[in-house]
């Protein structure tokens, strides 16, 4: 029992909780990978073995300390196991977002002063070389994936697994000098460097501590009774906070099993193989999955899909309650079970949540409806509040007290405070180190005393203690009368129907609100096929005259939702266009994590913003677009505008 307290307290670092599993799950299995089809495992001594290689292939590289090392890639096992083996040398791991184009990729190489890139494929290293004349201190460029590498210049190029290899038989020479490098590592040492979205400019680099991630770690475990028997699927983009906390971060602290999909393309059938028990995936997941499931619905027979219909409404009622181990009446909970057994279990086993024990979704405001359907199935899905300056955790729901409208109470360590603007402010073990080569940035986000401005609007609820999030404080105004303008409100509600894929309220300063949309294409052309309407592309999809009606009649009803909301019943949206594009973040209309970049939408569809208030049918508009091979091209479209109707607000009837 003292040596097991003896290494808690020494865990430092994430090399020193990688030595202290080894000890306590040496043979249990830490990480899987799914190549060719077939499921690789690794235990907790193999990864060690794997990653102290790598480490040591580093120093033949001639890593030094305080090197910054870019890894660019899918999820996959080595690219976890780099990230560590860079820590072991007193180096730096920067992940990137690997659809990242190369500009974007050159602008984080260029800021961090990367000397060593850690490519997954073919495809990321000729981003790299693509900038190489730009970048000169990249010194050497590993990759992961050998197939199309040979004919490159291997001067400065070696498989990773060639690295690894000259690790191994260069140990001799190397180990004294990684162990003391290891036995260097403090809490306070640099644990991950990860760039923010950019969602209003320039990506900033996050500097965040072992401190940081490890209390985190710690902190979070503890609140859901995180054990080694957890198991996740690590597909999120490793660039993103969410997917290191819980991938590199969580994981380390308790030792549960890190599971990596093969692709993107077979992720849903890899984790309906996995099941996991824990699981964390932003809103734009959650909604894309319950597209399919409606779309599915559409196509079913009369007979199925009045089951469905008629358990689904059982489960609204009453699913939560059972959840949340509130009374429920014999009956409800006979009707339950029998809906469980011909809807909710074989629909939750298609999805692959039969074994979520704890599942969450963060990254921006999921829409009340999409939530409730999830936690009606019986699905311990709840919402957490964070951001990369926290290391993730700022709120986060407790078991028994999940709702949609809230976002939880402070997560465990963290101190919470609402400004009297109505900003949201937070401190904790987690708050970031600094933004790298940002000490203006850094001044402005993060106070004297260490309390740090998220940039949304918030306020506590008297009561229940649980905090709101209204929306992001620079998006949040007043219209023209002094209404209180939200567009993240109104736009979860739209986001809620399949056939909306993406939607951008306006309406700050002005008389009354508008919207744009994008249609889910997958969605509205399923619609269109059963409904015999013929198309050549999203454009002409999009402008149809049935496809117009449909969405107003969704828009109608999140307006006669809205309308119950006294203090947002002034966002109803009076006017509408489909969009004949979707965003996208290529154009730089999106960040990488799907967050829209509203001050660039605004400025690059003005005229189109300018005509739904100005009272035109229509419009006529001409947009850049970049295509998937970086080339540049233009798209025309004459737009139709569209009324929408708008219901008697609540606010006013009380009045």
């Amino acid at each position: 029992m003292a040596d097991a307290v003896a290494a808690e307290e020494s865990a430092h670092s994430i090399p020193a909780l990688l030595a202290r599993n080894v000890q306590r799950f040496g043979g249990l299995p830490a990480y899987r990978e799914k190549e060719f089809g077939i499921w690789q495992s690794w235990t907790w001594a193999e990864a060690a073995e794997e990653i102290r290689a790598m480490a040591l292939g580093f120093l033949s590289l001639g890593v030094e300390r305080g090197d910054y090392i870019a890894i660019i890639g899918r999820n996959r096992p080595a690219h976890y196991w780099a990230m560590v083996a860079a820590q072991m040398c007193g180096a730096i791991p920067v992940p990137l977002y690997q659809d990242a184009v190369a500009e974007e990729m050159a602008y984080v190489l260029e800021n961090c002063g990367a000397r060593f890139v850690i490519c997954g494929d073919q495809e990321q290293v000729d981003k790299v070389v693509e900038v190489e004349d730009r970048i000169h201190h990249i010194q050497h460029v590993m990759y992961t994936d050998k197939r199309g590498m040979r004919k490159y210049d291997h001067s400065r190029m070696n498989a990773l697994e060639d690295v690894q290899s000259e690790g191994r038989a260069g140990h001799y020479r190397y180990e004294e000098e990684l162990s003391k490098r290891i036995a260097e590592l403090t809490y306070d040492s640099t644990c991950v460097m990860l760039y923010t979205s950019g969602t209003t400019g320039k990506p900033k680099g996050v500097v965040l501590s072992n401190r940081n991630i490890i209390e985190t770690a710690k902190n979070s475990v503890a609140f859901d009774r995180l054990t080694h028997n957890e198991e996740v699927l690590a597909y999120l983009p490793m660039a993103w906070v969410g997917d290191f906390i819980f991938s590199i971060g969580q994981a380390m602290w308790a030792g549960f099993t890190v599971n990596c999909p093969e692709s993107p393309a077979t992720m849903m059938t890899d984790l309906r193989e996995i099941g996991p028990s824990y699981f964390f995936a932003p809103p734009r997941v959650f909604e894309g999955q319950l597209t399919n499931v409606m779309i599915r619905m559409e196509d079913a027979g009369r007979f199925k899909k009045k089951l469905f219909d008629h358990y689904m409404a059982v489960a609204r009622k009453v699913g939560p309650n059972i959840l949340d181990g509130k009374p429920v009446s014999f009956g409800q909970r006979l009707s339950y079970l029998l809906g469980n057994i011909f809807i909710y279990g074989p629909l939750k086993n298609t999805l692959g949540f039969s074994n979520i024990r704890v599942g969450y979704t963060a990254g921006e405001a999921i829409g009340p409806e999409i939530f409730d359907f999830y936690r009606s199935l019986g699905i311990n899905l709840k919402q957490l509040y964070g951001q990369t300056e926290a290391s993730v955790f700022i709120t986060q729901q407790p078991d028994g007290q999940v709702r949609s409208d809230t976002v939880g109470v402070p997560s465990p360590g963290v101190e919470v405070k609402i400004g009297d603007n109505g900003e949201v402010f937070y401190r904790s073990p987690g708050t970031f180190v600094e933004y790298y080569k940002n000490p203006e940035s850094t001044a402005s986000t993060k106070d004297a005393e260490g309390w740090v401005a998220t940039g949304d609007a918030g306020f506590f609820e008297e009561g229940s203690g649980h905090l709101r999030i209204i929306d992001r404080a620079k998006d949040v105004g007043k219209m023209a009368d002094g209404r209180l303008f939200a567009p993240k409100y109104v736009e979860n509600k739209l986001k809620f129907y399949p056939n909306i894929l993406e939607a951008v309220v306006f309406g700050a300063g002005r008389d009354r609100c508008t919207a744009f949309i994008n249609i889910d294409l997958t969605a509205v052309g399923n619609w269109a096929e059963r409904n015999n309407i013929a198309y050549a592309s999203y454009q002409e999809l999009a402008g149809h005259p049935r496809v117009y009606a449909m969405i107003k009649s969704h828009i109608d009803e999140v307006n006669a939702s809205v309308a119950q909301d006294p203090m947002l019943s002034g966002c109803q949206i009076h006017r509408f266009l489909i969009l004949h594009k979707e965003l996208d973040a290529d154009d730089g209309e999106m960040t990488r994590t799907r967050k829209v970049r509203r001050n660039i939408v605004e400025s690059k569809y003005a005229d189109l913003i300018a005509a739904l208030y100005d009272g035109r049918d229509s419009v006529y508009t001409e947009t850049e677009v970049t295509y998937e091979d970086g080339r540049k091209g233009k798209i025309t479209a004459t737009l139709t505008l569209a009324d929408a109707q708008v219901a008697p607000e609540q606010r006013m009837a009380a009045e």
